[in-house]
């Protein structure tokens, strides 16, 4: 089962972030808690926890790139 990775709403008024850096690469294996990538937004860097534990299998935003709050930037491949 694939499990995809959203930014987060990090405050009301967040419109969009900018992804900074990535904590773990494709193939990786990833615990649920454990921090994925960073976003910076115009007040603070945040760590964004990954939401399940499993194999990242794909990032589909690059370091640098400004994302959108609820845009997906990865898919974690779970055990059913």
């Amino acid at each position: 089962m694939i499990k995809e990775i959203c930014v987060p709403k990090l405050g009301a008024k967040m419109e969009q972030a900018v992804l900074v850096s990535w904590n773990k690469g494709v193939g990786d294996c990833v615990e649920e808690g454990e921090a994925l990538f960073e976003v910076e937004t115009d007040k603070v860097v945040s760590e964004i926890e990954a939401e399940a534990s499993g194999r990242l299998s794909k990032i589909l935003v690059q370091e640098g790139e400004e994302v959108l709050p609820g845009r997906v930037v990865a898919e974690i491949e779970v055990a059913d």
